[in-house]
């Protein structure tokens, strides 16, 4: 069990550093955005129209397609099978490219009427013909994410972290540039053109590593191969449960469209700064540790999956838990620090604020699903939390529209929360009968430690915000004083979890 948490923290440690260069950057992408185009209905419109190909994408690849390849893959490189590998890898490859060049030519054939009757039936007609035109341009990115989502997975399987991690800094940095060098003289459209430049480089930048990995493309579709149709088998419900978690996003763009003006955009900020310290602390976490359960699920050792499990699980919520308290402590100041210039005015701070206070409350639960649906994925059960998903998803609905009259866009970042507290809970449950237990007294002495270390974080940094006056360096200052606080009481009270994070770090230190 020891090399198997040994090679997680490795493969952290390398992701960490990626995915923090990758999340400043997504913080610059969403800066530089702010200051172009605030919370203008063109930027609505934008957001609007990223439904669809995403939707597209999301259900014919993206995670559905990695939460099926990264088991399989990791099935046959147990086995020593690598060639039957890269024929599984060009069926899959060859079948994901069709299927998204046909649902991305309806889609944009159709584009009007999706924006008018479906995604944002609320917009005026100026700002859906918008929508319509940014959308055919953008799906452009889905087919390419297809491919690229297949290279992530064969070089994730691999154990190989580091050029897939790097891939979204790729993208960012072309939505930048877009935003910064196109802006002026394209407006809105410098957006998608930075996602299609963006998604090219997203799969650019992988391909020298499957290069290494002695790259085999062969030009069929492998239909009979066994493979191929257990990544369908597996792949089915999670694509159900990706349309689900789709359909979140869409009932909160439709909602959204029927909102004040810059209502749509004030939730996409806020569900960006949601998802720095998610994706830094809960995506990479769960990424690294996703091929080491499959592979242990792979071998039939529970024991040692369940302590894996267990462990990085303890990790996430060490992580993500002060994230969390700090968000909603410091969310106008960060909002203001980082946001509040040129087309972003006050106004636009106080609408994110809003909703950003109630995603904050939600980022461990977030952070749970995250993790627990890897090792639902490395079992090859996609089916139990796309159920539990769509059981959430039916909540969310119903409470999207029970608090949007009264808290506005706020109603929907609560109701999505409340529904991921559900699903968080019931996919503990879930996994805690599937693998005969989940630790649960480790697990409930860790919480107890850090929610005390977190209450007294907390305490702090709202004194010093009172003193300090807010500012970007008081801002600053609060987060660094906040962290160490948090870890010097976390020692103190014996964390176990305090100490796993500094073999985080040497693992980097490791395989730097």
């Amino acid at each position: 069990m020891g090399a198997e948490k040994g090679r997680i923290a490795q493969a952290a440690g390398i992701l960490v550093v990626a995915f923090v260069g990758s999340r400043a950057l997504g913080l610059v992408r969403e800066m530089v955005i702010s200051r172009r185009f605030g919370t203008s209905w063109q930027l609505d419109a934008y957001l609007a129209a990223f439904r669809a190909p995403d939707f597209v994408f999301q259900l014919v690849a993206g995670g559905a397609l990695a939460s099926a390849l990264i088991p399989t893959f990791s099935s046959y490189l147990a086995r020593g099978e690598e060639g039957e590998v890269w024929r599984l890898a060009s069926g899959v490859f060859n079948i994901v490219g069709i299927l998204l060049t046909l649902c991305a030519g309806a889609a944009a054939l159709f584009a009007r009427p999706l924006l008018s009757w479906v995604i944002a039936p609320g917009f005026d007609s100026n700002a859906q013909e918008l929508s319509a035109r940014l959308m055919r341009l953008m799906f452009l990115s889905s087919i390419i994410f297809g491919w690229s989502a297949i290279a992530m997975a064969m070089l994730n399987s691999y154990q190989h972290f580091l050029l897939p991690a790097l891939a979204p800094i790729a993208y960012n940095l072309s939505i930048i540039a877009g935003a910064l060098f196109l802006a002026p003289a394209m407006g809105i459209y410098s957006l998608a053109v930075g996602v299609v430049v963006g998604a090219a480089l997203h799969l650019a930048i992988q391909m020298p590593g499957l290069v290494r990995k002695g790259l085999k493309f062969i030009p069929s579709l492998e239909l009979a191969h066994p493979g191929v149709r257990e990544v369908g088998r597996l792949m089915l419900p999670r694509a159900f449960g990706i349309a689900v978690t789709q359909l979140n996003f869409l009932v909160n763009t439709i909602l959204a469209s029927s909102l004040a003006e810059g209502s749509l955009a004030a939730l996409n900020y806020a569900w960006m700064l949601m998802m720095l310290p998610q994706g830094l602390f809960a995506m990479t976490m769960a990424t690294a540790a996703f091929p080491t359960l499959a592979e242990l699920a792979a071998r039939g050792e529970q024991a040692a999956l369940r302590s894996t499990f267990s462990t990085t699980l303890r990790v996430v919520l060490y992580l993500t838990l002060p994230a969390g308290v700090g968000l909603f402590i410091l969310r106008k100041p960060l909002i203001r620090s980082l946001l509040e210039r040129g087309e972003f005015s006050s106004a636009s701070t106080e609408a994110t604020a809003w909703a950003l206070q109630f995603y904050a409350l939600g980022l461990v639960a977030y952070a749970v699903v995250e993790i627990a649906a890897r090792a639902f994925y490395a079992l090859h059960d996609t089916k139990t939390p796309v159920l539990i998903g769509a059981a959430a998803m039916g909540v969310n609905v119903a409470l999207s529209l029970a608090f949007i009259g009264s808290l506005a866009h706020g109603g929907l970042a609560l109701a999505n929360v409340l529904a991921t507290c559900l699903e968080a809970g019931t996919m503990l449950f879930a996994l805690s009968r599937r693998l005969a237990g989940i630790e649960a007294g480790k697990l409930a002495r860790s919480l107890v430690q850090m929610l005390l270390a977190a209450a007294l974080m907390g305490v702090a940094i709202s004194a010093f915000l009172r003193a300090s006056g807010g500012g970007l360096l008081a801002t600053g200052g609060a987060v660094g004083l906040g962290a160490s606080i948090y870890l010097l009481a976390s020692l103190a009270l014996g964390s176990e979890e305090s100490r796993s994070v500094g073999r985080l770090v040497r693992g980097w230190r490791g395989s730097a």
